[in-house]
């Protein structure tokens, strides 16, 4: 039987399980994969703790990001056979479609026979960040040449993937990190600007960076009272996106600021692109063009093998990454 990693109960990272389960075989529109390695996101992390948009149900699976190769596939699959090298678009459903094992199964619209030139441990890292950036900063946002956009938590993976897309579109990328540790990395990666949050005044420095324009987006994972200092720091007419919530900290609407310079805040998660067909194709294309153009690659901060699955989440919740972290299968 496979090993596959289940919790059987919400807590930190000593709560996932390695065990061998009978892993079901694909049924009407899905694929059986064997996995080759698999990426990690905050997501899972909070799902494990009980702190994200679904609760688990125990024992319960998980994982979003996978790379391996089709083992079987069900009834009405017609564009995958065994043998094809394919990558995970996430899946909706940790219970049913979770990804972290040597098995998983996966309903075929979110499986992507992924550009030949990626390894599998690139291939597992592409499609929550990219996909993540993409929806927000291009198809919801319209971001495009000469617009700036302040990129908060900018040395995760999606951060990351943010900066990429800013500069393929030739956006000016501000990156915010909390501390200096991180400022020549992100340098290095292509940010024009970054703000040290701990040590700046960020709606000053918006300003300076700006030429008192303004950011017309702002791409926020963190929420909390910093939106109210990233507000000021924004241009007439703004966007402020906010797609997770890292901060403890209740998140307040910046009223009179939004008022004064007609801004826009607005939720965003991944399924909304992921679940419109049209929306999702194209951003795969565009994703995938990119890949094979070389202008867009994953950067991969630490690998672990599946045995370390609960050191690698320690990790991640450490904080310390700069990019994705991989796990081998």
């Amino acid at each position: 039987m496979p090993r596959v990693v289940r919790i059987h109960e919400i807590g930190g990272p000593e709560v996932l399980r390695i065990e061998n389960i009978d892993v079901r075989a694909p049924e009407k529109g899905e694929v059986q994969i064997q996995v080759k390695a698999l990426g990690l996101n905050r997501a899972e992390a909070m799902f494990r703790s009980g702190h994200y948009l679904e609760a688990p149900k125990f024992p319960s699976r998980l994982g979003y990001e996978a790379a391996g190769i089709v083992k079987s596939v069900g009834q009405d699959v017609k564009n995958f056979s065994p043998g094809d090298i394919v990558s995970v678009i996430p899946p909706t459903g940790f219970d049913k479609y979770g990804v972290y094992g040597e098995v998983a199964v996966v309903p075929a619209q979110n499986v992507v026979k992924h550009p030949s030139s990626l390894s599998f441990i690139e291939a597992s890292a592409i499609w929550m960040q990219y996909l993540t950036a993409y929806g927000a900063l291009i198809d919801v946002a319209k971001l495009t040449k000469g617009d700036y956009v302040v990129i908060p938590a900018a040395s995760s993976s999606v951060g990351l993937a943010a900066i990429q897309l800013a500069n393929i579109v030739g956006a000016i990328p501000i990156a915010t990190t909390r501390t200096s540790k991180k400022k020549k990395a992100l340098e290095e990666v292509g940010v024009r600007h970054v703000i040290v949050t701990q040590d700046e005044d960020v709606t000053k420095r918006l300003q300076e960076i700006t030429q008192n324009e303004g950011a017309r987006v702002v791409f926020d994972p963190v929420g909390g009272k910093g939106v109210q200092a990233l507000a000021e720091g924004m241009s007439f007419g703004g966007i402020m996106i906010e797609y997770g919530a890292l901060s403890p900290e209740p998140t307040p609407f910046p009223l009179f600021t939004a008022l004064l310079k007609c801004l826009t805040m607005r939720g965003y998660v991944l399924f909304e692109v992921i679940n419109d067909s049209e929306r999702v194709a194209c951003a795969v294309k565009f994703i995938v063009n990119a890949i094979e153009a070389k202008t867009l690659k994953p950067i991969i901060d630490k690998i672990f093998t599946l045995d370390e699955i609960v050191d690698a989440h320690r990790y991640l919740e450490s904080n310390q990454q700069f990019g994705k972290i991989v796990v081998t299968v």
